[in-house]
């Protein structure tokens, strides 16, 4: 059984919570106390994840396309209507994007990455911040990539979003250091969801392959390091990367 991490009253966002990562870190947010809004692209299936964990606490779901910013202020509004407030913000949503190599890359599928996977985050952040701090709290975790630290071959778009989403960490942290706003990142390396099927067998195994542990991070160990950077308790550090590789990470 999980240690219980104290999410007591808290009121989460969750994006991309309606599958993999995201409905991991919902589920264990909702067993440590928080009420959890979903915001996925997806509204059909944000809505059969709530039906399906609403015995486990409070959880509703909202159609949110992180890429656009006006679904974002949306989603907000409809949340804090809701929820009254926003205490915690996870933008997981993410795509992979082809794997090909840089200068084959197509052009439209480099603005959708970098649309979702960054672009997404910033416009999470610009909608949520302001809440924040009119209340002197927040935690912000963002969900960047092992690939955002090293680069994976055969994926400049989704490599180059991570690591940009890993210096947005850095600079939103610092800015809000004056409040109790911690904002952190995750690096997780690759894990069992459908963000996986996105790339080719051998772009898999090559990147399964540099893990020392020798498997796929569990969604489940995700989620409570999640969990702990949501919490009260990650109370002094911000602007940090909390690495789970797998001993994958160099630095």
């Amino acid at each position: 059984m999980a240690n219980r991490i104290d999410l007591d009253g808290r009121l989460a966002v969750v994006t991309g919570g309606a599958q993999g990562i995201g409905r991991a870190i919902v589920e264990r947010f909702l067993d440590s106390g928080a009420a959890v809004a979903i915001w996925d692209r997806d509204h059909r299936l944000a809505e059969a994840t709530r039906q399906e964990l609403k015995g486990r606490g409070r959880v509703a779901a909202f159609a949110a396309d992180v890429a656009d910013h006006a679904s974002v202020a949306q989603a907000r509004d409809a949340t804090l209507a809701a929820f009254a407030r926003i205490d915690i913000l996870v933008n997981n949503a993410g795509i992979g994007g082809p794997t090909c190599s840089t200068w084959e890359y197509p052009l439209e599928a480099w603005r959708q990455v970098m649309a979702v996977n960054l672009d997404g985050p910033f416009h999470c952040c610009r909608a949520i911040v302001p809440h924040m701090i009119a209340n002197n709290y927040g935690r912000i975790v963002n969900i960047a990539s092992i690939a955002g630290k090293e680069g994976n071959p055969r994926a400049p778009a989704y490599s180059a979003s991570k690591a940009g989403l890993i210096s947005l960490t850095k600079s939103l942290g610092k800015e809000l250091a004056s409040y109790d706003i911690a904002v952190n990142c995750i690096t997780p390396s690759s894990a069992k969801t459908r963000l996986l099927e996105q790339f080719s067998d051998d772009f898999v195994k090559a990147m399964l392959a540099k893990v020392p542990r020798g498997r796929f991070v569990r969604l489940d160990e995700i989620a409570a390091m999640a969990a702990f950077c949501a919490s009260a308790d990650c109370s002094f550090t911000t602007g940090a990367v909390f690495d789970i590789s797998g001993g994958r990470a160099t630095y």
